[in-house]
């Protein structure tokens, strides 16, 4: 479905965030025409690279499905580009621009706040676009967006009324047999380095790279489904690996089931344009993993 405006213009699109989530809801809507920029924020750092087009602010480009992400950094470019020809309707622009550098381009039709920091409070993106629209924790239409969309599995699709999103419960979600012992976690401040490519098959207790020197290994065998970019300054406390227990199921590249089902929650919200001043409707629950 073609998502122009009234003008027959392609319709404008920043997603703040370069994380798998914010890449398949890129993917949805550079498929139905819509010029999309995500805006990097180092906060919290991404895993799940191969399913995400972060890796072009350091590669130049990335690709997830068919889209290719590109990167650009200087305003003009990112001008340039979203008035450039049919060429970039298959294209997303990937840019280490904040907000308020991409403000003044030209009108935001859509907003959508795809950071997924679960603790932080959430900055009030109403009167910033057309449409804003907020995802995860953190967000309700009476505080701070138009539109809020739950991505809790089991949960995911558009909140009711003036209700909020679930709050974090530091419960992860499973993923074949596990929950959050798929996951490493940084246990302090410091550098990651590691050689390790996302999608190798890795043995419990394989060192998978260090931070700041501290070996850090596999918690179990399966395939490396996410891992932070060597190099990186971590936080304490972020996930700094994940291992998919689920065999021949594994998955590491493109879109899963759940970023597919909250993509096509916000594309529905933006479809509706927020038109059910009571109450949105929620969408039929959707399962997935975190």
């Amino acid at each position: 479905m073609s998502l122009e405006n009234d003008h027959q213009c392609r319709l404008f699109a920043i997603i703040l965030g370069t994380n798998e989530i914010a890449s398949a809801i890129a993917v949805q809507l550079a498929r139905g025409g819509t010029c999309v920029v995500l805006s990097h924020d180092p906060d919290p750092p991404v895993i799940r690279r191969r399913m995400a087009f972060h890796d072009a602010l350091f590669a130049g480009a990335a690709q997830v499905e068919d889209i290719v992400g590109e990167r650009l950094d200087d305003i003009m470019q990112v001008l340039r580009a979203i008035r450039g020809d049919d060429s970039r309707r298959r294209q997303v622009i990937v840019s280490r621009l904040g907000l308020l550098d991409l403000l003044p381009i030209r009108r935001i039709d859509v907003l959508i706040d795809a950071r997924l920091q679960k603790r932080r409070t959430k900055p009030d993106l109403r009167q910033l676009a057309g449409l804003t629209i907020g995802l995860g924790p953190g967000f309700s239409r009476s505080s701070n967006c138009d539109v809020a969309i739950e991505t809790r599995p089991g949960r995911i699709g558009l909140v009711q009324r003036d209700d909020w999103t679930d709050a974090a419960d530091r419960i992860a979600s499973r993923l074949g047999e596990l929950g959050a012992k798929r996951f490493v976690y940084s246990s302090f401040v410091g550098t990651w380095r590691t050689s390790v490519a996302i999608g190798t098959h890795v043995d419990k207790d394989l060192v998978l790279g260090h931070l700041s020197g501290v070996p850090v290994m596999a918690p179990r065998d399966g395939v490396l489904r996410g891992i932070i970019r060597d190099g990186t300054e971590v936080p304490s406390g972020v996930k700094l690996l994940e291992i998919d227990p689920r065999g021949v199921l594994s998955q590491w590249t493109g879109i899963d089931d759940r970023g597919q089902a909250i993509a096509n929650a916000t594309l529905s919200a933006i479809l509706r344009g927020a038109a059910q001043p009571a109450g949105l409707v929620v969408e039929p629950e959707m399962s997935g993993n975190a």
